[in-house]
């Protein structure tokens, strides 16, 4: 099981299948070297997705409320699962409905990252603290909260809203090992 731990300042999102993530496995030599060094074998590139990375680009695309971007990380059917509202949202058309009205309500409504964790098995797990200032309003709304995802290849299947961190942490750690 591959354990990363990132912390990231930034803001998560989704990036479509066929994006160039940034990727050091992808260098290349110049020209005249890799002429000259045909012996050597290239080393294969890892086909798992960087999903710190991709969640890491959900949430800025997330903080710009660019759902388009957003919703390429999304798998059609998924589940988007809001554990304080007490229901969830099946499918992307039913998710961007949801995304729409749960922000928009809000002048500057923004997310910040405050820890993403790649799990393994296909699991992440962030706490973020969204914020925004509802419309005609000079004050403020922030909501820390925790999301445990699931991801299939590189899709987003299922992604859990918590209020409790420790419980979406606990649930977290329980679903990579479930997964394993």
């Amino acid at each position: 099981m591959q354990q990363s731990r990132a912390l990231c300042a930034s803001v998560l999102l989704l990036v479509p299948s066929d994006s160039t993530l940034p990727n050091p496995a992808r260098a290349r030599l110049p020209a005249e070297a890799a002429v000259r060094d045909t012996q050597r074998a290239m080393p294969e590139e890892s086909t798992t997705p960087d999903l710190v990375e991709r969640m890491r680009v959900l949430f800025e695309a997330a903080d710009r409320a660019d759902w388009d971007a957003v919703l390429t990380l999304v798998a059609p059917e998924a589940i988007w699962e809001a554990a304080r509202l007490g229901t969830s949202f099946d499918g992307v058309a039913a998710i961007r409905v949801f995304l729409d009205e749960w922000t928009g309500p809000y002048e500057d409504w923004g997310v910040e990252v405050e820890e993403l964790v790649d799990l393994g098995d296909g699991v992440t797990f962030v706490v973020f603290v969204q914020k925004g200032h509802p419309a005609g309003s000079p004050g403020e709304v922030r909501d820390r909260m925790a999301a445990v995802t699931e991801w299939v290849e590189h899709l987003i299947t299922r992604m859990k809203m918590y209020t409790d961190i420790d419980e979406a942490r606990a649930a977290a750690e329980r679903l990579a090992q479930e997964r394993t």
